[in-house]
């Protein structure tokens, strides 16, 4: 039988495709079970089990992970795929599983994965990683998936709506049959009984602002991306040390996908009426977009406008290298691995709400300390 995935007839919905791989890995976990490649046997390569079965190589390895997860496989760099022997295979199956679902793997997450990956490993725990690309309903897939695949524990980077569906969502995540712990996202409300370990942005947002303050400004703006997570925590640190410090403030506010140069160019405009000499500018696309619309209008970063960044993914490549909050993404990965299997081995541990406070990296865009306000 040859997969329509390899024609041209078009790629098979995706109840064909896991009725596939999940035929391809019984029929491959039931020839290591039998015998027919005995421990210690290199498995053929993938695309040699693609032409024996007649199935795509994506498929392929999907079935060899299951078989990799169950420990009845394992792959070497390099070397490729062997079947353990019975007692490696218990050893391995006596490993924890954990699941981990993050949003993106190519913008602020890898970090954040580097940690999770290095606490994993350290303990001998198995990872089972998923992308929902920011799709909730193949964030739902995937978490079912990983229940299904019988992990014993979650870390999760949901995608989290917005007021009651949020709610909502955060009690069925705190309702799981395993034990979770969500990764940069948390509930405002005292209400959210889910484990987390997140960066706390009022506090990153709170030290920007003195920073600035520091250096002598006293007329302060706040950029936001709408439509994140991160957009509230950052605004209510920012308002209350404005508030503490006796500062004025100007906000200026537009949805992610409405961030353009001439979007840049109304911003800037709005702070230079409203008499700010600073900004605190969530994330650090927005704060290059602003560099660049001051650099067209003839004015200059810091001298004429200084900047703090957030999130110190793309600051430093910044035409003026910007100084950003820096939130700790590998820290973060590392204790949130390190809690969820304290949670896996100890389930009567009393709940965890971890808030990691950023740095501040220095850069060009903020300039020297000033003895008079512009």
């Amino acid at each position: 039988m040859t997969d329509p995935s390899r024609t041209g007839s078009g790629p098979l919905p995706r109840q064909a495709r896991d009725l596939k791989f999940r035929e391809l890995a019984a029929r491959l976990r039931e020839q290591v079970r039998d015998g027919s490649w005995p421990a210690g046997t290199r498995l053929p390569t993938e695309h040699e089990l693609a032409d024996s079965s007649g199935t795509s190589v994506s498929t392929v390895r999907r079935a060899v992970d299951d078989l990799v997860t169950e420990g009845l496989v394992i792959r070497r760099q390099g070397s490729g795929t062997f079947v353990l022997a019975a007692d490696d295979a218990a050893r391995a199956g006596s490993r924890a599983l954990v699941g981990v679902i993050v949003p993106d793997t190519a913008f602020y997450f890898p970090t954040v994965l580097q940690g999770i990956e290095q606490a994993l490993s350290a303990a001998g725990a198995r990872l089972l990683l998923s992308c929902s690309g920011y799709d909730p309903a193949r964030e739902a897939r995937d978490l079912q998936d990983m229940l299904d695949a019988g992990v014993d524990g979650l870390l999760l980077v949901p995608t989290l709506g917005s007021g009651e569906a949020a709610e909502r969502q955060l009690r069925r995540l705190a309702a799981l049959p395993v034990p979770a712990v969500l990764v940069e996202r948390r509930g405002l409300s005292l209400a959210d009984t889910n484990e987390y370990v997140c960066t706390n942005h009022e506090a990153g947002a709170y030290d920007a602002v003195r920073h600035l303050a520091a250096l002598g400004h006293r007329s302060i703006g706040l950029v936001l991306r709408e439509d994140s997570p991160t957009t509230e925590p950052v605004s209510h640190g920012f308002h209350q040390a404005i508030g503490e410090l006796g500062c004025t403030s100007d906000e200026f506010r537009a949805k992610r996908e409405e961030w353009s140069p001439a979007t840049a160019e109304r911003c800037l405009e709005q702070l230079r009426a409203a008499g700010a000499t600073a900004a605190v500018c969530f994330g650090d696309r927005q704060a290059t977009l602003l560099v660049t619309a001051a650099q067209r209008a003839g004015l200059s970063v810091p001298d004429d406008l200084a900047l703090v960044a957030y999130d110190d993914e793309i600051a430093d490549l910044a035409a003026v290298p910007l100084t950003a909050v820096a939130p700790p993404k590998q820290l973060l990965g590392r204790t949130a691995a390190d809690l969820l299997l304290r949670r896996i081995d100890q389930p009567g541990l009393s709940p965890h709400q971890i808030l990691l406070r950023p740095a501040i990296t220095v850069r060009s865009s903020c300039g020297s300390l000033r003895t008079t306000p512009r």
